[in-house]
């Protein structure tokens, strides 16, 4: 799924020191949730505050949901935990050193979860702003003390045996539904974020019509605008983990609509760190890792849904090997979008990592007219692009702080690319890759034949999900 990184407005003041906001912001605090059915929709309402002054008031829309699925403790719980969820985008404005949970009651395990998985989520905030989250006592999270407080558990709900698929308008989104589609009984779900007027992103919407999905799942989530003033008057302000968020959504909407499977498109790659930060590995896309969804799947099965399961269909393979399966479905060529920067105005901006990587990935299987009409540009062209390539390749103090896989099949893929033209004039970053890189990388030939066949072991594929990607590979090398 595409991820909507939340690139909030660049701030007019300076930023104020994390030592000051620490002190005078000591508690974060989860308030309490409302809930009501409008119109056939779920409308929650949460609410977040930071004393002395400030308070969040966020909602989410879960559109025309049937009213028979869950009784009201199974669906308290799932609102509860999504509104967990919804604190890292709020508490990163200040980095209180306590969150405090007064609405519900949460196990010892439970705290120990949330602390760990905030920590791990905010790396890439947290190396950006230059803070020492390494420190003893940086986060603590906690229940206040109140024995009216409920405690949740996880619940049988014997869903139907149905798929959701998370669709996002990108390319891994189109595999995904493509792969199960006529082999499952499924449907798309579109995330949308936005500050107070949620709409589905464009290509979300073609892609999942364009697959035979008219009527998608729809959530509207709903940032808190003060959010926005807070980081124009200087507070802090970065990335937070925005598919955390997808997980304990979808899987409320997997209840919610009756749907025993949540299949995410998320691949192996994701598991690359992007940069070493105080001895501890800061990864961009770590709630899209391998290590999050086993740790998610851990919480779900004790906290929120025993027969509701969540896991990436495309985790076994590389983005090299996604690119391929992509460029069998040319009907979604002029569709698919994943660029952040260009997501509003639904084009690729042709400029940033995510269009160079989704360019390197698609040039070798795909012929160059395709692919030059698909992003208005050859990426390969423009020099001003060089930087990021290397950045892409490993060249530099870090990759790209954005969803791209890692710097060996960037660097096969630049191969297999390099092979499709050397009898041409090669454009201006293939030269490059032949002067600088070719050389250094003897075996080019043998990585990328093994990245399009490989199979990693570490997924939670169900068996009958397993073939079907399996057979799909054997099709496609």
């Amino acid at each position: 799924m595409v991820e909507d990184k939340i690139r909030f407005m660049k701030t007019k003041s300076q930023t104020k020191p994390l030592k000051e906001l620490r002190n005078k912001y000591p508690v974060f605090s989860y308030d309490r949730f409302d809930w009501k059915i409008k119109n056939n929709d779920l409308v929650i309402t949460y609410k977040f505050s930071i004393k002395p002054d400030i308070s969040f008031s966020p909602t989410v829309i879960f559109k025309n949901v049937p009213q028979k699925n869950l009784d009201k403790d199974s669906l308290e719980n799932f609102i509860f935990n999504l509104g967990l969820a919804e604190i890292p985008t709020y508490w990163k404005t200040t980095c209180s050193p306590e969150i405090v949970i007064k609405t519900g009651q949460l196990t010892i395990g439970q705290m120990n979860w949330w602390q760990r998985e905030i920590l791990k989520g905010m790396g890439e905030f947290f190396y950006i702003n230059k803070i020492d989250f390494t420190k003893p006592n940086f986060l603590k999270v906690k229940n206040e003390p109140n024995p009216k407080a409920k405690k949740y558990n996880a619940r049988a709900l014997k869903p139907r045996n149905r798929v959701i698929v998370p669709v996002g308008g990108g390319k891994d989104s189109v595999v995904t539904l493509n792969i199960l589609k006529d082999k499952f009984d499924l449907n798309a779900l579109i995330l949308n974020t936005n500050t107070l007027a949620p709409k589905p992103a464009r290509s979300a919407l073609e892609t999942s019509e364009t697959a035979g999905y008219k009527n998608p799942i729809v959530i509207e989530r709903s940032l808190d605008k003060k959010l926005f003033d807070l980081n124009n008057g200087g507070f802090l302000n970065g990335h937070t983990p925005f598919s955390l968020y997808l997980a304990f959504a979808s899987t409320l909407a997997a209840a919610l609509f009756g749907y025993k499977y949540i299949a995410l498109s998320n691949e192996s790659s994701a598991d690359e760190e992007t940069v070493i930060y105080l001895d501890q590995k800061i990864n961009h896309q770590y709630s899209k890792s391998f290590e999050f969804e086993k740790n998610f799947d851990r919480y779900r099965r004790k906290y929120l849904a025993q027969d509701v399961f969540f896991f990436s269909i495309l985790r076994p393979l590389h983005e090299i090997q996604i690119a391929k399966l992509f460029s069998n479905y040319t009907i979604f060529y002029p569709i698919f979008k994943s660029c952040n920067v260009g997501q509003k105005d639904n084009i690729w901006c042709g400029k940033c990592a995510k269009c160079l990587f989704a360019f390197t990935m698609i040039y070798p299987f795909v012929s160059t007219e395709k692919i030059v009409k698909i992003f208005s540009y050859n990426l390969f062209e423009n020099k001003d692009l060089l930087p990021i390539l290397k950045s892409l390749l490993g060249q530099t103090e870090h990759k790209p702080f954005d969803c791209v896989g890692t710097k060996e099949e960037t660097t096969a893929a630049l191969y297999l690319s390099y092979l499709k033209e050397k009898k041409s004039k090669l454009p201006l970053l293939l030269d490059f890759f032949e002067k600088e890189v070719l050389p250094k990388n003897p075996n080019l030939e043998k990585t990328a034949h093994k990245l399009l066949k490989s199979w990693n072991i570490n997924n939670l594929l169900p068996h009958k999900f397993a073939k079907v990607i399996k057979r799909e590979i054997r099709k496609n090398v």
